[in-house]
């Protein structure tokens, strides 16, 4: 029996039950594919439906950007639930961390790069990507006008425009200049997959040019001294690379030029890694001194040239000139041109960078979200609520608080105001109610408004910003994709604070970022670690610890497999020195 017969048989067989208007019987076939048919009751009844009409419009969210917020937002997303497109001038995520082990050939780029329909085709829904370049973003009007970032020779339109419901923006940041003159002419950067490949061509560049006859040796110095601006972990570990890649390869490749290679490390600070623990920046710039790299704190760069650098000396005021043959710039981020275009569309021209409040949803704009390097979390001061506060927990309005009174909303507190728990842990208190004893340390039954307000003024001191890392941007995308998967049913069954300001719940608890430690690996296979606890470690064994950890943070396991090969494959082989 055909199967269209057999639906025919079946349709005149129900002609006698009136029991509904249309009949829809669903069979699958042997090929996969789903077949409907559906048999009105009469000629005569109404015009079939058309299901499409019936179902709910999902929500639009477009994703700008596909770096470590962005991608870590669609890993976790529950896309079915929306409709999900996401712009990107690239395609494919990079793990940032291991770029400067792409600028000297530890490891190649394609391992450290996953493609991102390869990320998105894994998730539950259907997700749209598009390989463009977001120009502007117009809030009033909730869309985003776009670039392709595709060749322009080719067939089609490249500027378009998508509307959205929601938007997330993750587009990270660009290297911040300082506007310092020569910077963008004669420096290279480390931001990008490409970046580090331009670098490590210019670096075999150097040697190969060092090595040509005719040339001073003067000439051979300044081709080979390479300057690191900047003593943050990007800026040390490229150093540290570099440093391993001459001792073990180019020293063999190149012996006519190996006494006069240089790398210098030109940082404005006290000390090179000055966001990790004191004991950390001391092995370190121990460890450099000992392999021969030039550390010159307490400097800035004043301008840059193709031949040399000026620097000036904090200490003595004084200009000096550094001569180069290579300049690595790692000073920090700046906002993109197409952020702060949209920074001065909803009143936020004045400051440095996007400001969100603490759910991530941009200030000024209500359907819209930042996370990553491009944002900065404003947390709310207590002092602004001390008032509110104070009220919601005086529930017999007698003026004063007791000490179970300030127990009911202490819960609250510490989720609506991280602050609160950083100044107890400051200050070693082991319970917040600690904050109500008098000046004496004694325990006191009642306080009234000042004495609570006093209490809490020191709190805001506390107040943080976060770095702007993988890790946070990680840490936001998961958080706000929870977000989104959750939204009906938090709207419904608010699982937030309570608004000291106003009745009910916040519907989501306020992201909370969750430090997991930093490395900072320092070549000769050693590496530093700044781990939960105050724990410090130094040495080998943290390097082995670092291998363990970045393997096992990879995107997918084809990444994992690469760079787990491309580091066994140095330790064999060595680094390959080709100009490609």
């Amino acid at each position: 029996m055909t199967i269209s017969s057999f639906f025919i048989k079946a349709s005149r067989a129900f002609q006698g039950y009136p029991v509904a208007p249309k009949l829809l019987l669903l069979g699958t076939i042997s090929s996969g594919g789903l077949v409907a048919y559906a048999e009105s009751q009469s000629d005569a009844g109404p015009p079939p439906i058309d299901s499409n009409q019936n179902e709910v419009r999902k929500k639009k969210v477009v994703v700008l950007g596909t770096g470590w917020g962005g991608t870590s937002f669609l890993k976790h997303l529950d896309a079915s639930q929306y409709d999900v497109q996401v712009v990107s001038p690239r395609n494919y995520f990079a793990f940032t961390p291991l770029l400067p082990s792409v600028t000297c050939g530890t490891v190649e780029a394609r391992s450290i790069v996953e493609p991102v329909r390869n990320i998105i085709k894994k998730r539950r829904g259907e997700i749209k990507y598009f390989e463009a370049e977001c120009v502007k973003i117009d809030a009033a009007n909730k869309n985003v006008f776009v670039r392709a970032n595709t060749d322009t020779t080719l067939v089609g339109n490249p500027e378009f425009s998508l509307e959205y419901d929601y938007l997330v923006i993750a587009l990270g940041a660009q290297v911040n200049t300082f506007n310092t003159p020569g910077v963008e002419e004669n420096c290279h950067f480390l931001k990008e997959v490409e970046d580090a490949q331009k670098i490590r061509r210019s670096v075999i560049d150097c040697f190969e040019t060092a090595v040509l006859p005719d040339l001073s040796e003067e000439e051979r110095r300044r081709n080979l001294h390479f300057v690191i601006v900047g003593g943050g972990p990007t800026g040390v570990e490229f150093a540290a690379e570099l440093h391993d890649y001459f001792q073990e390869d180019l020293v063999k490749l190149y012996p006519m030029v190996k006494d006069l290679v240089k790398i210098t490390v030109i940082q404005s600070g006290d000390h090179i890694l000055n966001m990790f623990d004191e004991r950390i920046s001391t092995f370190a710039e121990t460890k450099f001194k000992r392999d021969g790299i030039d550390v010159q704190t307490g400097c800035r760069v004043v301008s840059v040239s193709d031949k040399e650098i000026k620097v000036k000396v904090k200490s003595k005021g004084e200009v000096c000139s550094v001569p180069h043959g290579l300049v690595v710039w790692s000073t920090g981020v700046g906002t993109r041109p197409v952020v702060r275009d949209f920074m001065e569309q909803i009143g936020q021209a004045n400051r440095r960078v996007l400001e969100t409040n603490e759910w991530l949803r941009v200030k000024g704009c209500e359907d819209v979200y930042a996370i990553g390097d491009c944002a900065t979390i404003n947390q709310r001061k207590i002092m602004e609520d001390v008032l509110a506060i104070f009220a919601a927990a005086d529930v017999d309005n007698s003026g004063t608080l007791t000490i179970d009174e300030f127990r009911d909303v202490v819960d609250d507190i510490i989720i609506r105001y991280p602050q609160v728990e950083h100044y107890l842990k400051s200050n070693h208190l082991q319970d917040v109610t600690n904050l109500l004893k008098d000046s004496k340390g004694n325990d006191r039954k009642e306080v009234n408004f000042e004495e609570f307000k006093l209490a809490l003024s020191l709190v805001d001191s506390q107040r943080k910003s976060l770095p702007a890392t993988a890790q946070v941007a990680a840490q936001q995308g998961t958080y706000l994709s929870k977000c989104f998967n959750r939204r009906e049913q938090c709207e419904a069954n608010p699982e937030g604070p309570r608004r000291f300001r106003g009745s009910g719940q916040h519907h989501f608890n306020p992201f909370r970022y969750k430090h997991f430690g930093q490395f900072a690996p320092l070549g000769g296979e050693e590496a530093a670690a700044e781990l939960p606890g105050d724990w410090v470690s130094m040495g080998h064994s943290t390097q082995w610890l670092w291998y363990s950890v970045y393997a096992s943070k990879q995107v997918s396991w084809r990444t994992r497999v690469l760079v787990v090969s491309d580091w066994t494959r140095r330790f064999i082989f060595g680094r390959d020195s080709s100009r490609i």
